[in-house]
């Protein structure tokens, strides 16, 4: 029997719709939806332990898939089947993860998982910009407790008019691409790039996305309503005491704002709250701290974040003595490394990156195969943070969700500066040696700085900062430059990057509800301030870009040839193209361009000698002689019958010159007009039609002698006869 489904279908206005459907498949998690947007369609389902978890955090687990089955592909590579998943998909789980999140109860602590499946792919959908509310669709159909619906959606402006959840073809046009979570009353993430955008600009595509995500909450509310909402589950809640809460804040409260108060260091700062937590659990006996320890160490906690949020908002003063709007001392440096092709240190107080730039040709791109997208990258940054940035050791497993992410941000921040006729593929490495405070943002100012170390000619240096806001009432301050510990106690936290003319990236989690448009354009505008600050530091490091690249280098030229001639260059089994990378120290890399059917020769060295060999070689390879042109050739090879002469601008390019093509007088043996080695002048008139063969003439040249008069010689005949 076909069970009964329950649908919603949401108008985006322009002809397009969303649907979302439950009560098919997957019945047996705790909340399941099928959403769908042409022929796109996400499967999502949650399901919560009805256990509590040991952890001391919320076990939330976002997990976003693209199956290849969906656009009907298989995997590539050897095994054929989906393994880990790829950055991207990782990146989607982290949007998703930072807005469901914060929804969930403070005390909840059971392991919850979200999985969000590509089941049908189509060309003209990007999917991730469905799974936000595929997952809060799926949670209300749950009886999972959550604060209320949210959503995202992608918005990007196309030639002045911003679009919902676009086609990859129109992000490509945009000059703003963002995605933006939120409820019906809130905006709570925002991420995405931007062509030099100004403050004013990125605040009106976020109330654009907002306008369409509270119609995509409704939608959510009306398919619970319909499908039976289920109560709202109980759950073991956490134990408070008012009488413990009261003592910790009497004794710690001062002391915390006096540190606080204090402009220390990290780690002079960190061992005063070390000092003065253990000074509270002290006020406790061994029984008491046996039976409510974890409700000292939560109320500790509370009450040193409501201290320095106090602190900040009262006297404008900051944990480490700054100002709201002060940026922390910083210092840079270019050239650090000496055998990579670009390299700098950016310092921010106790923040610092070193990057890494290597050049290679197109061989060296980054290559995207996804269900979604294939594609490449010719620019891509990979961002490194180890435990020693924050003085820690523990266990590394591979590449973290939070690296991916911190380097998506910082590649999307420069990219766009990249010149399109860069004609290198480009690797940027952020290694974060220390961290308090945003390390993505000091990647980007160390990206910059080595893209110019490098030698790629930016269109303009690019610098990020990383804001915090702190808001009672009407009451708020904007912190510029946020240190680590800010992060966690403030209402929002936001990453923006750009350049003097506008913002190019940004990264953006709002914890609170209710922020105002106001308040959110005036904290960007005090981000673009502390931006430019930190702009004029990088620029009186390195002011520009090298004008060349360095010496140790590889140079790269790019030659397009006819595509006739590739199978040349390359030869019988790769024999020539190895030779001659062999002989000029050079890589040589050949790509089609289907378009035009021409080669596209990449020829890449160190050696301006070695690369200048390769570029005679394809003239040599590619030379077409033009009838009735005059060509210099030497002579290589004397025959009965002739000689064979090479083209001096095309050595190895040959061609008989005929004993009869020598001289107007005629020629008995060749050594009697030439010699090896003679450079000579000979005229080129094209393929014989008798011989099939190709003709050129040196007494072409040359003055034709006077003809005899035929009547003088016919009488001087007689003459003899007589």
């Amino acid at each position: 029997m076909i069970p009964q489904t329950f649908k919603e279908v949401i108008d985006l206005g322009d002809g397009r719709t969303i649907s979302l459907e439950t009560g098919k498949l997957a019945k047996q998690a705790h909340g399941s939806v099928v959403v769908q947007m042409g022929d796109a369609m996400l499967l999502c389902t949650v399901v919560s332990s009805y256990k509590p978890s040991t952890m001391d955090f919320f076990p939330l687990t976002v997990d976003y898939r693209e199956k290849f089955a969906a656009a009907g592909r298989y995997p590539g590579g050897f095994f054929k089947r989906e393994a880990r998943p790829s950055n991207e998909e990782i990146l989607t789980m982290r949007l998703v993860d930072r807005v469901l999140r914060p929804l969930f109860p403070s005390d909840y602590r059971f392991e919850t998982q979200v999985m969000i499946q590509l089941m049908s792919h189509d060309d003209e959908v990007m999917p991730d910009a469905l799974a936000g509310l595929a997952a809060s669709a799926a949670i209300q159909l749950s009886d999972i407790p959550f604060e209320y619906p949210i959503s995202e959606v992608r918005v990007a402006r196309v030639n002045g008019e911003f679009i919902i959840n676009p086609s990859r073809s129109q992000v490509e046009e945009a000059d703003i691409d963002m995605m933006v979570g939120a409820s019906e009353d809130s905006v709570s993430m925002v991420e995405g790039e931007m062509d030099e955008i100004s403050e004013e600009e990125m605040a009106e595509a976020i109330k654009f996305a907002h306008e369409a995500i509270k119609k995509q909450c409704e939608a959510q509310r009306k398919l619970a309503e319909a499908f039976g909402k289920k109560e709202t589950r109980e759950y073991e809640k956490e134990r408070n005491d008012e009488a413990i809460e009261q003592k910790v804040h009497e004794a710690a409260y001062q002391k915390v704002y006096d540190i606080a108060k204090g402009g220390h260091g990290k780690k002079e700062r960190s061992d005063a709250f070390s000092n003065l937590k253990e000074e509270v659990q002290a006020l406790f006996s061994e029984e008491e701290l046996e039976e409510n320890g974890d409700l000292v160490k939560k109320y500790y906690a509370k009450t040193q974040k409501a201290a320095i949020r106090d602190l900040t908002l009262k006297e404008g003063i900051r944990l480490d003595g700054r100002k709201t709007d002060e940026v922390r001392p910083i210092w840079c440096e270019v050239d650090y490394l000496p055998s990579t092709h670009g390299s700098s240190i950016f310092t921010r107080g106790e923040t610092q990156a070193l990057a890494t730039v290597t050049l290679g040709t197109s061989r060296e791109a980054n290559q995207v195969d996804l269900p979604t997208y294939q594609g490449e990258e010719t620019f891509y940054l990979h961002y490194n943070f180890p435990p020693f940035s924050t003085g820690e050791a523990y266990p590394i497993r591979g590449t973290s969700r939070r690296e991916i992410g911190h380097g998506n941000l910082a590649q999307r921040a420069l990219k766009g500066m990249i010149p399109e006729d860069c004609p290198y593929t480009v690797r940027v490495v952020s290694e974060v040696l220390e961290s308090n405070g945003s390390s993505s943002m000091a990647t980007v100012c160390a990206g910059t700085m080595g893209l110019m170390d490098a030698g790629i000619q930016l269109k303009k240096p690019v610098s990020g900062i990383a804001m915090g806001l702190i808001s009672q009432g009407d009451d708020y301050a904007v912190l510029s430059d946020i240190l680590g510990d800010e992060d966690a106690l403030g209402d929002m936290d936001f990453k923006v990057t750009g350049t003097e003319d506008g913002i190019t990236a940004c990264q953006m989690d709002i914890k609170i509800k209710g922020l105002s448009y106001e308040i959110l354009v005036n904290a960007l505008k005090q981000a673009r301030e502390g931006r430019l600050h930190i702009l004029g530091k990088i620029t009186d490091t390195i002011a520009e870009p090298n004008k060349q690249v360095k010496a140790h280098a590889p140079k790269i030229i790019t030659r397009r040839i006819p595509g006739e001639y590739i199978g040349a260059l390359i030869g019988p089994g790769g024999k020539v193209i190895q030779e001659l990378q062999k002989t000029t120290g050079t890589e040589i890399v050949i790509n089609e361009d289907p378009e035009t059917e021409q080669g596209i020769v990449e020829i890449l060295g160190t050696s301006q000698e070695g690369i200048d060999k390769v570029l005679a070689k394809i003239d040599s390879i590619t030379f077409k002689p033009e009838k009735g042109s005059v060509y210099e050739v030497k002579v290589i090879k004397l025959l009965d019958f002739g000689a064979v002469v090479e083209y001096v601008e095309a050595p190895g390019n040959e061609v008989l010159l005929h004993i009869s093509e020598l001289a107007w007088e005629r020629t008995n043996n060749v050594t009697d007009v030439l010699k090896l080695g003679d450079v000579i002048d000979v005229k080129y008139f094209g393929v014989d039609p008798k011989t099939r063969k190709e003709k050129v003439s040196r007494k072409a040249l040359l003055p034709r002698p006077p003809r005899e008069d035929k009547k003088d010689s016919s009488k001087e005949n007689n003459d003899k006869k007589e």
